[in-house]
């Protein structure tokens, strides 16, 4: 009698997270004419992510796309008080009834003291802080351990020379999902850069 086996398959990877530190460059500009955003290369230059904001500039809704237009994270601001801005990013579920915020991004003003963190990111129990570097376009996301877990600098070529204050290199630590980090960096985007 022949023994019966069950189909073993590898584990199903999460295809936002991989197993190597990523490096991907964010280029500040849509690839749509007449609109604002932003386009992710991976490292092999192929298109990841984009943004594309076609109501106005500086929206209080925007969607984090792939490169087939697919919405992965809609991103939307609420105003608490005039010192105080909230972000709520949901993950795309186009049956959901009652939406439940995936994570939140509490920026503050510039009259609240809050030395190098601009941003305090909540994902359920998590907390990240977004750290400000030198640069108004480079920054650190850390975890509460205070371990940076993604980074976004000005791209520079293996030579020193900088492509200019639109092009960021972004590099993502291991085991940590990509599209919660775009929306993240969309956020301090729309803060900064006002996509």
């Amino acid at each position: 009698m022949a023994k019966v086996f069950p189909d073993s398959q590898g584990p199903v990877l999460d295809p936002f997270v991989s197993l190597e530190k990523e490096t991907f460059t964010i280029w500040m500009k849509s690839l749509v004419c007449q609109t604002n955003g932003c386009t992710v290369f991976d490292s092999n230059g192929d298109i990841v992510y984009r943004i594309d904001n076609y109501d106005r500039k500086c929206s209080s809704k925007v969607y984090l796309m792939d490169l087939r237009g697919r919405v992965l994270v809609t991103i939307r601001r609420k105003r608490l008080l005039q010192i105080v801005g909230c972000w709520y990013g949901y993950r795309w579920n186009p049956d959901a009834g009652e939406e439940k915020p995936w994570f939140q991004v509490k920026t503050y003003g510039r009259l609240i003291c809050t030395g190098s963190f601009a941003c305090q990111v909540t994902v359920g129990f998590d907390k990240y802080w977004v750290v400000k570097l030198g640069s108004k376009q480079a920054f650190r996301i850390v975890n509460i351990d205070r371990e940076v877990i993604a980074e976004v600098k000005q791209k520079q070529l293996s030579s020193g020379i900088s492509l200019g204050d639109d092009v960021l290199t972004l590099v993502v630590e291991p085991h940590i999902d990509h599209s919660l980090i775009m929306a993240i960096v969309t956020v301090y985007g729309l803060i900064n850069y006002k996509l």
